[in-house]
């Protein structure tokens, strides 16, 4: 929606965060109900201000669907969303549970329910290569019903944005920045967009303690070829930020190889060779630093069970589980051993 930007601070964004996910509740479909009840999920506060309006829309949307599937009547909107609200209405909205964390040996780790229920669309798919063109047909941020999942949309620092929800979240005030849409590009990053993310940072970093803006590569579980972000703000450091590693200053090495960059022409320079030699990455823009991480591609290598691929947040130390054995048992040695497998 366009709006004045809420970057100013994190009480304006959240503030605008949630208002915003008021509004797509009172939409029709599937989707947005989804939407916004797995963002609700994810933050206590924001759970708290919508849980009666959720449980009445959820009440609303499984009646729908009950009556439309006795009478051998398809639902309305896209299968992703029909199959995942099913899943819902088996579990029964007070079966919903909120994400939940723990720390293990360093790193963090967070049972996500709803996100277990997530349309995996390229991010499971073996690749070749580190880029394809962008596909019209496939999966996009140009579809028309995705418009009214977008948070805000302007120019900044000279640059038409947009910055949708993600719908499915495993980061505080998760959303996704496509930068010009309309230009159609793939998941393929360049100097340009390189060096806007970087001044992007710093600008909002300003106003945002603990803003940072990640990159999958395509390879490295991009789900959606088309040009985007992920942007979040936390209140404590990510596992990859402690000052115990090497590639910080410290004496620990990092499980898997990571460079560290203060300099935006640098860590360009870098990007380019890992281009050149076809090899996948993923990056987490802070004002001021990147930390880069090159890694196998996905496909290339099995990745255990109790995990659907590991992208940027793994990579940084938050390991997502989708089970609550796997959340209460999965410990340090087994997360290493999974970032082993990275290793190029």
């Amino acid at each position: 929606m366009k709006s004045a930007p809420p970057f100013d601070s994190c009480g304006a964004l959240r503030q605008a965060f949630t208002a915003g996910l008021q509004r797509l509740l009172s939409n029709p479909g599937l989707g947005s109900y989804i939407l916004v009840h797995a963002n609700a999920c994810f933050d206590t506060e924001i759970y708290r201000i919508l849980k009666q309006d959720l449980a009445h829309r959820f009440d609303q949307l499984a009646a729908y669907c009950r009556e439309a599937l006795s009478e051998g009547r398809e639902l309305a909107g896209a299968e992703d969303d029909q199959l995942v609200f099913l899943k819902l209405m088996a579990i029964g909205f007070e079966g919903i549970q909120a994400t939940e964390f723990r720390q293990s040996g360093g790193w963090e780790l967070q049972f996500n329910h709803v996100r277990a229920f997530r349309p995996s669309r390229m991010s499971r798919q073996p690749v070749q290569g580190i880029s394809r063109p962008f596909d019209p047909e496939g999966f996009n941020f140009n579809k028309p019903y995705l418009r009214k999942e977008v948070f805000w949309a302007g120019a900044l620092l000279g640059i038409e944005v947009e910055l949708l929800y993600n719908k499915f979240p495993f980061a505080p005030l998760h959303g996704l920045l496509v930068p010009d849409r309309r230009a159609r590009l793939p998941q393929r990053l360049t100097a340009r967009y390189h060096d806007y993310v970087w001044s992007l940072a710093e600008r909002l970093g300003a106003g945002l303690p603990g803003l940072g803006i990640a990159y999958n590569s395509y390879g490295a579980y991009a789900s959606v070829n088309h040009l985007h972000f992920q942007l979040y703000v936390r209140s404590s450091p990510l596992p990859i930020e402690q000052g115990c590693w090497r590639h910080n200053g410290g004496k620990i090495d990092y499980p898997l190889w990571c460079e560290v960059f203060t300099s935006a022409a640098t860590a360009w320079a870098h990007i380019e060779a890992l281009h050149e030699r076809e090899t996948s990455y993923n990056l987490i823009y802070q004002p001021g630093r990147l930390y880069c991480l090159a890694r196998k591609r996905q496909g290339s290598y099995q990745h255990a069970p109790w995990t659907s691929g590991f992208a940027w947040y793994e990579l940084a130390g938050g390991i997502t589980t989708f089970s609550r054995s796997d959340f209460e048992t999965l410990d340090g040695v087994a997360i290493e051993q999974e970032m082993d497998k990275l290793q190029v």
